[in-house]
């Protein structure tokens, strides 16, 4: 574990999380946002991907409210062999409840083809194909986006992007991060508020990218425990300090820092060599 951790500075925006602020107003704030974004643009809209998980669900919400329904196009994105059934009826119970345009676009084939295209595919790895899942979903409401003169809403949170929790290109490739600002457990607390319906608010998050995949699973850390973390280190407090603190493992803390500094590429735009 490092002796001094210097604080988290590569999150690109300012927002601390909304433990003592007034849900309300961030939901507003969140809601002028889109507004003036899609406005600056000049773009006729957007378009995001509905998984059937809890982040897109808000995150269509918040553009919902911002742009009204009649702007909003929604795309959930199945592997046919892979996404569970209960994903994709909460995907579109979501979109009726909105009542947003929604299109459903099976990936399978898409995959199916890539992978007889290259043949090394075939010895790809888990975390290889999972990757390629994520920028095939891109690709696809990058076209839709195009093609409709709207805009990419991302489904990202804070917690996901200080971790680096996302596909570089994939479900990383947005134009707009909304709920960007918002820890994992304040994405629970604002899908209340706002009525989003239950089933999604209590499945476990998965990202969906592999049979049996679950995101505490693979973090080794709940994101109850692991908001906890974040916030200290946004606070620069030290890791002795939090580990008094907060009853989680040396690993777990380590695991944390470690995600947070090798995935500050992912927050940055490419490097170029200094003139």
């Amino acid at each position: 574990m490092p002796d001094e951790y210097q604080g988290i500075d590569s999150m690109p925006d300012k927002h601390q999380g909304i433990d003592s602020m007034n849900l309300e107003i961030e939901q507003n704030k969140i809601i002028d946002f889109i507004r003036n974004e899609i406005r600056k643009a000049g773009v006729d809209g957007a378009v995001i991907g509905i998984s059937g998980g809890i982040d897109s669900a808000l995150a269509a919400t918040l553009t919902v409210k911002a742009l009204g329904k009649d702007k909003v196009f929604g795309i959930h994105m199945p592997e046919s062999s892979l996404t569970p059934s209960e994903d994709s009826k909460d995907a579109k119970t979501l979109a009726d409840w909105l009542g947003i345009e929604f299109q459903t676009i099976d990936i399978s084939g898409i995959i199916s083809a890539f992978m007889a295209a290259i043949p090394e595919s075939e010895s790809a790895d888990r975390l290889s194909m999972g990757n390629l899942k994520a920028r095939i979903r891109m690709s696809l409401l990058y076209f839709h986006a195009n093609r409709m003169n709207r805009m990419v809403i991302g489904t990202g949170n804070k917690t996901e992007i200080l971790l680096g929790y996302f596909t570089k290109y994939g479900d990383g490739g947005v134009d707009l991060e909304p709920i960007g600002g918002l820890y994992k457990t304040d994405v629970w607390e604002l899908s209340r508020r706002l009525g989003v319906p239950e089933s999604i608010i209590t499945k476990k998050p998965s990202a969906g990218l592999w049979a049996g995949q679950t995101d505490e699973a693979e973090l080794g850390i709940s994101y109850l425990k692991v908001d906890e973390v974040l916030k200290k280190l946004e606070q620069y407090e030290d890791p002795e300090t939090i580990l008094n603190t907060l009853e989680i493992s040396v690993e777990q803390l380590n695991s944390v820092i470690n995600r947070i500094e090798k995935s500050e590429h992912k927050r940055s735009a490419p490097q170029v060599p200094l003139s």
